[in-house]
């Protein structure tokens, strides 16, 4: 009878575990769970506000060239009108690219701001979600 009831004991010590385990095994696991869905959430973040540093600086930066090159337009406009041929169409040539270069800064910048955009951290939610879903169903069952 003693291989009875300690065999009965070496199959209760194998079966599953008590309740307050489960409670303490889910405490922990939560715990984890939240420190790495903050830190992702941190790192998402991070990310996308550097995007939107880069596109903030190119719109200024755009604006900038674009300030130039209205500068050398009205040039080009004031020596157009007081000599009326070369030195107008070199600044006229300039002018003109400046501002090229100030519009392609601009819609880089553009795109830019759009990849960072929205400032949420959807990865992060997104796992948040999927892990609050999985808890549940493990629960039910």
């Amino acid at each position: 009878m003693d291989q009875q009831a300690g065999g009965a004991a070496t199959t209760a010590d194998h079966a599953e575990p008590s309740t307050g385990e489960l409670v303490k095994r889910l405490s922990e696991q939560v715990s984890v769970l939240v420190r790495d869905e903050l830190k992702l959430a941190q790192l998402e973040m991070t990310r996308k506000g550097k995007q939107a540093g880069i596109g903030v600086g190119m719109f200024g930066a755009s604006g900038l060239i674009a300030l130039y090159g209205v500068g050398c337009l009205l040039a080009a406009a004031i020596l157009g009108l007081s000599h009326v041929l070369q030195p107008w169409l070199a600044a006229l040539i300039v002018g003109a690219a400046l501002l090229l270069v100030g519009g392609i800064a601009a819609l880089t910048g553009k795109s830019r701001l759009q990849k960072a955009a929205p400032l949420v951290p959807a990865q992060a939610v997104g796992d948040v979600k999927a892990d609050v879903n999985e808890i549940r169903e493990r629960a039910h069952r």
